[in-house]
């Protein structure tokens, strides 16, 4: 029997002990909403036309306060490459480390709700996208390969 499929594809703890693997708290119970007001009607106009939507209003620019998953993923690759194929996890983190500090904005080494760093975070997301493209294998626990 092959004892992969008991590990979290996330953190590489065995589903058991892993966050991941725990069943998720209930939702919260529904309150009772209060009944909604009747609206009041106005009074219609006919002569009056509703206005369209600008369609020259400027979109928002959204700025991301971590690096995506998708910044690591060729980094990871080009590190397993040189490495031939296959690293431990803690390995690759320090070279990742190296490799991407200058790019990795203050809030990268802020922690997340279970302590690990933001950064290793998308970079353990970017590592389950590329085992779903078919460019890593899963692996042994702790050992990040390419397929």
């Amino acid at each position: 029997m092959d004892n992969q499929d008991d590990y979290c594809e996330l953190c590489d703890l065995p589903k058991s002990q892993c966050i991941h693997g725990n069943p998720p708290p209930p939702p919260p119970v529904a309150q009772a909403k209060p009944a909604p007001k009747p609206r009041k009607r106005g009074a219609t106009s006919t002569s009056s036309p509703r206005k369209a939507p600008s369609a020259a209003a400027p979109k928002k620019r959204v700025t991301l306060r971590w690096t995506p998953p998708e910044v690591f993923k060729p980094v990871i690759l080009d590190i397993l490459e040189e490495h031939g194929g296959e690293l431990e996890a803690d390995d690759l983190y320090r070279e990742l480390e190296t490799r991407a500090g200058d790019s990795l904005r203050e809030a990268d080494q802020e922690r997340t709700p279970e302590g690990e760093l933001r950064w290793q975070y998308a970079a353990r997301r970017a590592r389950v996208d590329l085992i779903k493209e078919g460019r890593m294998a899963k692996g042994r626990p702790g050992v990040w390969a390419l397929s």
